[in-house]
C-alpha cells in the first residue's frame, strides 16, 4: 500500500475558481473583460432569459470559470443541454471538473461552424457570451456575429455586459438590440443585451 504524504496532496487539488480568475485576468486583462466572475444575481438574470427547445442545446462561450454555467443549471437547464465553450486551456480543465454532464468544448468563439458537431448546427436554443467584445475592432465583432449566425440561424445572443448603453453598434453590425435587464447588484453593475439579425 502506498501512501501519500498531505503536502503533495495538497499539490494535487484543483484551483479554486476564484484563484484561477484572478490568474488569468492578471495574465490577460482583456480577455477577461472584468476582474472578479459573474455574480448570482447576474447569472440568475440571464438563465431566466435563456430559451430552449427539448431538442436544442444552450450555448455558453467564454464560460470562463463557470459561473454563469452554474446558474443556468440551477434555473432549469439540464446539464445534457448546456454546452460550454472556453478558449483557455486551464479553464476548460477546470470546467470539466466542476460541471459533470456539461459538454465542455475547448474551442474558439470566432470559429463555431467547426468547434461545433455538425449534429448541434441550427439546433441552439439560446448563444450566451460573457466575451468582452466591446473591445474588439467593428471587424472582428463582425466575424463573431457570423460566427454565431452560421450555428444559431435567426437566433442571435444574450451578451452581458458592463457598458450602460449598448457594447455593440448594432446598425453597423445589422442587428436589433434590446437591453433585457440590468443588475445593479453584481460587481461592477452589469446588463444583459439581446441582439438579433435585424433582416
Amino acid at each position: 500500500m502506498s501512501h501519500t504524504h498531505p503536502l503533495m496532496r495538497e499539490e494535487r487539488r484543483p484551483q479554486s475558481g476564484f484563484a484561477l480568475f484572478l490568474q488569468r485576468w492578471a495574465r490577460n486583462p482583456l480577455q477577461m473583460g472584468s476582474v472578479v466572475p459573474s455574480s448570482p444575481a447576474l447569472g440568475r438574470r440571464i438563465a431566466a432569459l435563456t430559451r430552449h427547445g427539448p431538442e436544442e442545446r444552450v450555448l455558453e462561450l467564454g464560460a470562463g470559470t463557470g459561473a454563469v454555467s452554474r446558474a443556468l443549471l440551477a434555473g432549469g437547464v439540464p446539464a445534457e443541454r448546456l454546452a460550454v465553450l472556453e478558449i483557455v486551456p486551464e479553464m476548460a480543465e477546470h470546467l470539466e471538473a466542476t460541471l459533470p454532464g456539461v459538454s465542455v468544448i475547448r474551442g474558439d468563439a470566432f470559429a463555431l461552424e467547426t468547434a461545433l458537431p455538425r449534429a448541434w448546427h441550427a439546433r441552439i436554443g439560446t448563444v450566451i457570451c460573457g466575451i468582452p467584445l466591446v473591445l474588439l475592432p467593428l471587424e472582428r465583432q463582425r466575424a463573431f456575429v457570423r460566427a454565431v449566425e452560421a450555428v444559431a440561424p435567426g437566433r442571435g445572443f444574450l451578451l452581458y455586459t458592463y457598458c450602460v448603453t449598448s457594447p455593440l453598434p448594432w446598425r453597423r453590425l445589422g442587428l436589433r438590440a434590446t437591453r433585457e435587464a440590468w443588475t445593479p447588484l453584481n460587481l461592477p453593475p452589469a446588463s444583459v443585451w439581446r441582439y438579433r439579425p435585424a433582416r
